[in-house]
């Protein structure tokens, strides 16, 4: 099923990242799903993505994050020496996964723990953006004024 929101698009500026995003989550669905992985919310601005590399070292393995994209890189470790596998099912295989970060996410750290390469990121919203109180000034009181044509007025009458 294709989705057409040129529509939505003809009176916006700027949402073309937007079109893009949902473009992306349609297709995601074509994507292996190798190697498997975890997103855990683990604070009110903060992410671990947590994904499962066994058998890749911390050479073979590559991060990066750049314009709102996580990328993952696994490349297959060399094979040492002939192996004869009566059965191989941790499969060891190149991968690239790509991950779309909300805006003003950063990855704080990466660490790789028994198989398990954990991802650390945070939301860190500059101060320029951040909601903010505006005082209201409040103007000197003033004097109830005079009408000084009132009497004249009376006397007219």
């Amino acid at each position: 099923m294709t989705v057409d929101f040129q529509p939505l698009f003809r009176s916006a500026i700027g949402f073309d990242r937007m079109a893009r995003l949902l473009d992306t989550a349609r297709t995601a669905a074509d994507v292996p799903s190798y190697p498997p992985y975890n997103i855990e919310k683990t604070g009110e601005d903060s992410y671990v993505l947590t994904m499962a590399v066994a058998g890749f070292g911390v050479d073979d393995l590559e991060i990066s994050a750049q314009d709102n994209t996580l990328l993952i890189i696994g490349r297959a470790p060399e094979e040492q020496g002939q192996r004869r596998y009566l059965h191989r099912g941790i499969a060891g295989r190149a991968f690239e996964r790509r991950f779309v970060l909300a805006d003003h996410m950063t990855v704080s750290g990466a660490e790789l723990v028994n198989g398990l390469l954990h991802v650390s990121l945070r939301r860190v919203v500059p101060e320029a953006l951040k909601p903010r109180r505006i005082e209201i000034a409040a103007a000197a009181p003033q004097a109830p004024r005079v009408l000084e044509n009132a009497p004249e007025e009376k006397a007219a009458a």
